[in-house]
């Protein structure tokens, strides 16, 4: 009767499964790190036992800040690739160590990185992540989202047609202006030649 039962579990487990989400789980002092997908709280602490050998039990936190994750309701509000910290009993959860700055010279004064990803697999260009960091202690950091085959095609229409309309509103004026100019000199020949009549 057992075994009937737990069969029965493990299918209503099978088609009852939350989708597979990554996390990235590292221990507490953080040399080990892993990848895990797991669809539910209980499934991603039994994944992440495997990280120790030694603990029996585990309660997960944020690596970031520190923050438990309690609930699978919080679990699905974390973003993909969150990075969590398995932590066993009797152990907390310590800010990670900002490393000592080391003595600045002339050649270090800025480091720039750059990452290059795609959205979609359907993207033709990728987009790209910059991130400057000045002396250690400034950052500033871009993203710029490059566009699909559609909207590509798209935006160069748009430009292409802005700038035939501009082209056209140009000759339509440099047009009318040369027209006036050609009218306005027929209209001062015969003005000219009686203002000449009249001086001789």
């Amino acid at each position: 009767m057992e075994t009937t039962s737990s069969f029965f579990k493990s299918v209503t487990k099978r088609v009852w499964s939350a989708p597979q989400r990554p996390f990235r789980v590292c221990c507490h002092d953080r040399e080990t790190r892993k990848g895990i997908t797991a669809g539910t709280l209980e499934e991603l602490k039994e994944r992440a036992l495997l990280l120790s050998l030694s603990a029996v039990s585990l309660s997960l936190v944020c690596e970031e800040d520190g923050t438990e994750v309690d609930s699978d309701e919080f679990l699905m509000t974390l973003p993909d690739n969150t990075m969590l910290m398995a932590l066993e009993p009797g152990q907390t959860w310590r800010q990670q160590p900002v490393p000592h700055s080391k003595a600045r010279n002339g050649r270090d004064i800025a480091r720039v990185t750059f990452d290059l990803y795609k959205i979609s697999p359907k993207d033709v260009f990728g987009s790209l992540s910059v991130k400057a960091t000045f002396q250690g202690l400034y950052s500033v950091s871009a993203d710029f989202q490059c566009l699909g085959p559609k909207k590509v095609l798209r935006e160069a229409l748009r430009v292409c047609s802005t700038l035939l309309q501009a082209a056209g509103h140009l000759l339509i004026t440099s047009a009318s202006m040369i027209r006036r100019i050609i009218e306005g000199t027929e209209l001062w020949q015969p003005q000219r030649s009686e203002y000449t009549a009249s001086w001789n």
